[in-house]
């Protein structure tokens, strides 16, 4: 059925537009009830876009009633717990000659805040995470072009030869395809190399909006969407699981998004490979595309409640874990989210560098307590969570408690590139 047919609750009149008339006309219980119906029975997912967009609309008490269905899908899916991990973002190298013109943290060789770690640095980096109590590291870097493709499997067996039990959550679509034109090796031989170094996830970053009219303005065409799409597909099918994201709120529009959530709910149900949906919105403040006049100031607060609760519609009976940003947004806006249709606010990061250079105020790290303070409110339990939504070890929660509030150090940023990935 295309996936504009309007099919079960639609197929009553009761459509997007029709939805907010009547939450307006003070019949949102009974119709929020019906919505909850189709989209259990996996009818909503499939309506019609211009309805999607209506409850993306939603304002006022229908934003309210949206946010009211999204919560309770979110708790027939995964319960009242609200998750995180304790990981340690290492971004490896910042030197980047891609171009995405909504990017801060890319630097020419010569930039005075130019830096690429050395293995023992990323190793040293893992260590200390470890000791920590984390579960991950996530990394991710700049394409450097002197980087060969190998060099993402020495990085990889490097933080496994350090701390075999951690997890490696590593390297981004746009990385994957990088090291495949750098090496020669298909997508799928190269994922089979990465998994084998020791890669357990791919961070499905680089995704932006699955659109390549709004990819050619932002990134210049770097990783058109049906890349993106082959190397997470290809990924899923090798038993590598990954996350899926969207970045909304600069020149998009809300069709954009609602297009992207139809892409990423077709390889949900093609692969069941998806670990989360992480929504993020656009920082503007630093962006060169910003900058240059050409990107709106990121999304608005009525958007940002709208878009993660639609999320969690469009996606339920696909997806389970909704993931906002504590990064992007600040804590009562993440408190907004999180009571509309939200379950994870990701992880204590440990140390971050993108979104900061990009302009975000939210820090760089967040510890335990920290986490427990910004949800206190909501009255809902805190759980930390592995990578793959399992329970952590009696072992790495006693480690995580013990050094709830240390913050890790970053220390010899300026460096040349590690011999062994020469």
């Amino acid at each position: 059925m295309p996936a504009n047919a309007p099919i079960g609750v639609f197929d009553s009149g009761i459509g997007g537009l029709s939805v907010l008339r009547e939450i307006r006309a003070g019949a949102g219980a009974a119709l929020a009830g019906k919505i909850e119906d189709a989209v259990r029975s996996g009818a909503l997912p499939a309506g019609t876009d211009a309805q999607a967009l209506a409850l993306l609309d939603a304002d006022g008490p229908e934003l309210e009633a949206l946010a009211g269905l999204a919560d309770a899908l979110r708790r027939d899916a995964v319960g009242d717990d609200i998750t995180y991990v304790v990981t340690r973002n290492i971004n490896f190298t910042n030197v980047c000659y891609t171009g995405c013109r909504f990017c801060a943290f890319a630097q020419r060789r010569t930039d005075a805040d130019a830096y690429t770690l050395s293995l023992a640095q990323v190793g040293d980096r893992a260590e200390e995470a470890w000791q920590a109590g984390a579960t991950e590291v996530c990394m991710q870097g700049g394409i450097h072009p002197d980087l060969p493709g190998t060099a993402y499997f020495d990085l990889a067996a490097e933080v496994k030869r350090r701390c075999p039990d951690l997890h490696v959550h590593a390297f981004s679509p746009m990385e994957v395809v990088n090291g495949t034109a750098r090496t020669g090796l298909p997508i799928r031989e190269w994922l089979a190399r990465a998994r084998e170094a020791g890669v357990g996830s791919l961070p499905g970053t680089a995704a932006e909006i699955l659109d390549d009219e709004v990819r050619w303005v932002l990134t210049k065409g770097k990783l058109p969407a049906s890349a993106w799409t082959e190397v997470i597909t290809t990924a899923h099918e090798l038993g590598i699981p990954t996350t899926a994201t969207m970045m909304y709120g600069h020149v998009d529009t809300p069709a954009h998004w609602v297009g992207h959530l139809r892409v990423i709910r077709g390889i949900a149900e093609r692969t069941g490979g998806f670990t989360e949906f992480v929504l993020l919105p656009f920082v503007h403040d630093s962006a060169p595309i910003y900058l240059a006049g050409l990107a709106r100031p990121g999304p608005t607060r009525r958007e940002n409640r709208a878009v993660h609760a639609l999320s969690r519609v469009m996606l339920h009976g696909a997806i389970s874990n909704i993931q906002c940003s504590w990064v992007k947004l600040a804590g009562e806006l993440c408190r907004d989210v999180l009571s509309g249709g939200v379950n994870d606010i990701g992880g204590t990061l440990m140390e971050e560098t993108i979104s900061r250079m990009a302009g975000s105020q939210q820090g760089s790290y967040r510890t335990i307590s920290e986490l427990a303070a910004m949800v206190t409110p909501l009255g809902r339990p805190l759980r930390q969570r592995t990578t793959l939504y399992g329970n952590p070890s009696a072992e790495r929660l006693a480690a995580s408690a013990a050094s709830d509030g240390v913050c890790m150090s970053v220390r010899g940023n300026r460096t040349t590139l590690p011999v062994a990935t020469r």
